[in-house]
């Protein structure tokens, strides 16, 4: 939520806008976004994944938001019209970009002369321990390769200079970079194992593969390597931490 805030506060919003959110997942960015531009606004909610438009249309019936389309798009190609955005945010979708530089080109392209961008990125890998766990534990076991860190993925972006020198090479102006401090919890490994096969789609392929025995092995190679991160209550509190970045075409 913090990162949410971050973002949706830099953009400055005003009732009557046309705001994009971009690879938005779930939606709720964008729906916090969405009461600050009523009346008049409308938030465009956009994602490549149908079936992540389904659960963000899900969400918007939920929580009450009407002022809301919704869109499949790429963010490599923007189906949308030159100068036609008032307002972009991207948060922890650029970095699956297969080229995160067309797709700040593509996003500055649709926004018009001036509208702001925000978006988040995750920083190092060393200050998210909680997302590389569980890809140390198959590579130290000989059940996966190392990732390449020039390939799209979780932490391609996590060099603030790179983010800045995209930002700039995109056109956009008064290129701001900072970053959020997270936390990550769970109440047991057990627990937070199960979030990882959820949110790593690489990681459930890797247990579809493995028999009982070994996935045993992976999840001992989990908790061992997340212990230090263990509490006196037995929970796990990880760190984390996203880059943000807001700038104006």
């Amino acid at each position: 939520m913090r990162v949410s805030v971050w973002i949706v506060e830099h953009l400055d919003l005003q009732p009557g806008q046309q705001v994009l959110d971009l690879a938005a997942g779930p939606g709720d960015t964008g729906f916090l976004a969405a009461e600050l531009i009523r009346p008049g606004g409308t938030l465009i909610s956009s994602d490549a994944s149908q079936a992540m438009l389904g659960v963000a249309r899900g969400r918007a019936r939920d929580l009450g938001v009407s002022n809301v389309e919704f869109m499949r798009l790429e963010l490599d190609w923007i189906d949308l019209d030159t100068a036609s955005i008032d307002a972009a945010m991207c948060r922890w979708g650029l970095m699956f970009a297969i080229d995160p530089g067309a797709a700040l080109q593509e996003i500055r392209r649709v926004l018009r002369p001036g509208a702001p961008l925000a978006l988040a990125v995750w920083d190092l890998p060393e200050r998210n321990p909680w997302a590389t766990i569980p890809t140390r534990a198959l590579v130290e076991l000989g059940l996966a390769e190392p990732p390449d860190p020039s390939r799209p993925g979780m932490f391609v972006l996590a060099d603030e200079s790179r983010l800045e020198e995209l930002l700039d090479a995109a056109g956009f102006m008064d290129v701001l970079v900072d970053g959020v401090d997270l936390s990550r919890a769970a109440s047991t490994v057990d627990e937070y194992i199960a979030a990882q096969l959820d949110l790593s789609s690489q990681f459930a392929e890797a247990r579809e593969r493995v028999s009982e025995e070994v996935w045993s092995e992976v999840k001992a190679r989990m908790a061992s390597l997340a212990q230090p991160y263990s509490v006196p209550d037995g929970s796990l509190q990880f760190p984390a931490r996203s880059l943000v970045a807001a700038a104006s075409a």
